[in-house]
């Protein structure tokens, strides 16, 4: 075969056809990762698709099915990962179409292709050897690869020296169902149960032994070779390829060495929070402060709707909440008030790793408690426990707060919750602290202690089928959101 070599302006790529009249093989390179950074790839998601649930370690191929079909509506694609270690692994096919993303570890890797039929192969086992071709990857790159079905493949590190891993993989299967099956695979695909291994078909035994006997290494193979940084077979090529190996050991094993973790949140959808232009009739914070001049006032306001509750008593939603506000204190807002007590401890100012509208609850007074365990100024329950109110708050040296939490059952659908705040100044230092804090006090501090208080004290109940998530909130008109 020729040898030609020209420059591409975008993404470099081979396209194989099949002898046989299937699907060609594709593959393009994509980009080049830093230096060492396949081996610290594969190592290290490697170690994540260990610790997956439908994790299988076969055919020198480990893998996961990260994502399998949903048959009855009508969706037969599955995503798998998988990995290519330094050993490769040997020669198979599948019945369905393929198309993967990868990562070439920091030796680069060798992809191996034949598109000779099982018919073909019975009658002349050496088409198998005639219908092969190479296509070989860079170190440290990305690639996709796309072939069908019925082509025998195999894939194996670039350099042969079992110190760097072929490539870490992401697999989707376009059509589960795709292909020739056997009717014990169909059943699993059917049932949901497949797996790469289940769906792969190795060489038949006599391939197996002629390869052996005639090593592929040894045979003038038509080999495509695609790079980004360096054209292969330069110097500047070599020396590229060699500092990528010794980095790709090094981030390697450093990888391997690590343990792996991953970090899962769930907000189920943020609650709306609104701040309302006026203090509710009726709340107990209309009383507070009312012989002193009110230098800040605000309330906030969630309001649930359609969510089981477990109950309608409004002073047993409270009691929950409240507990909400003592279990659940945002992050943020614990390290500001951690840097914030750092600040004023010196000037004697009062401290608490609450923030203050219900730092008071960790009050040790025991004067006026609700439900027979919160500290609270002022309380009061409606006489048909539709609605329950506390007050919170302290007297500093800089200043006067009081807040007021509310839970009113509104009906059987709707339970509005509030949070406000009253403030007096008593002096400049107080009037420049208030002004200091005033935008994040209201954008975010009481805004997100109130929204993880009812995340806390109230879980969001699984919704009838059909129903959407933002059904469990309502936005309040006139009002800021946040």
């Amino acid at each position: 075969m020729a040898n030609h070599a020209k420059v591409v302006q975008t993404f470099p790529s081979a396209c194989i056809p099949s002898r046989s009249g299937g699907l060609p093989v594709e593959v393009s390179l994509i980009a080049q990762l830093g230096h060492g950074s396949g081996d610290h790839l594969f190592a290290s998601a490697l170690k994540r698709q260990q610790a997956h649930e439908d994790f299988v370690d076969e055919l020198d191929e480990p893998s996961a099915r990260l994502g399998g079909t949903n048959l009855p509506r009508g969706d037969a694609t599955s995503l798998y990962s998988f990995a290519v270690g330094a050993h490769g692994h040997p020669f198979h096919r599948h019945a369905g179409h393929r198309v993967f993303t990868a990562i070439s570890g920091s030796g680069g890797a060798q992809l191996r292709f034949s598109s000779a039929t099982p018919e073909q192969i019975e009658a002349d086992p050496l088409s198998f050897i005639r219908a092969l071709h190479y296509i070989n990857i860079p170190p440290d790159c990305l690639f996709t690869v796309r072939f069908g079905g019925d082509t025998w493949h195999q894939f194996a590190p670039l350099t042969k020296n079992a110190l760097h891993p072929a490539f870490f993989a992401l697999s989707c299967h376009t059509n589960e169902l795709g292909g020739d099956l056997p009717e014990l695979v169909r059943a699993q695909v059917l049932a949901n149960e497949a797996s790469i291994p289940s769906l792969t078909m190795l060489l038949p035994p006599c391939i197996d032994a002629l390869l052996c006997d005639t090593p592929v290494d040894h045979l003038h193979i038509p080999t495509t070779h695609l790079s980004l940084d360096a054209p292969p077979g330069t110097l500047q090529g070599a020396l590229c390829k060699s500092a990528r190996c010794v980095a790709g050991l090094i981030r390697g094993a450093w990888a391997g060495w690590r343990r792996s973790t991953g970090f899962l949140f769930e907000s189920g959808g943020s609650h709306a929070v609104t701040e309302l232009d006026h203090v509710p009739a009726g709340s107990l914070l209309l009383h507070q402060l009312m012989k002193v001049p009110c230098h800040h006032e605000d309330t906030f306001c969630l309001t649930l709707t359609n969510q089981d509750l477990g109950t309608r008593e409004a002073s047993a939603l409270l009691s929950r909440l409240l507990d909400g506000f003592l279990n659940s204190p945002p992050s943020g807002v614990s390290r500001m008030m951690a840097l914030r007590n750092l600040l004023v401890r010196p000037i004697g100012l009062r401290t608490s790793p609450l923030a203050c509208p219900v730092s008071s609850l960790l009050s040790h007074a025991t004067s006026n408690l609700f439900d027979q365990r919160f500290p609270v100024l002022d309380q009061a329950i409606d006489h048909d426990n539709a609605r329950a109110q506390v007050v919170l708050g302290a007297d500093d040296k800089h200043l006067i707060f009081r807040s007021c939490v509310s839970v009113h059952v509104v009906s059987s659908q709707q339970v509005d919750i509030t949070l406000g705040t009253r403030v007096h100044c008593k002096n400049l230092f107080g009037d420049v602290y208030m002004g200091v804090i005033d935008l994040v006090h209201r954008r975010y501090i009481t805004p997100t202690m109130l929204r993880l208080a009812v995340e806390h004290a109230f879980p969001r109940q699984q919704l009838a089928e059909g129903r959407p998530a933002t059904a469990l909130f309502s936005v309040l008109p006139t009002a800021n959101v946040y």
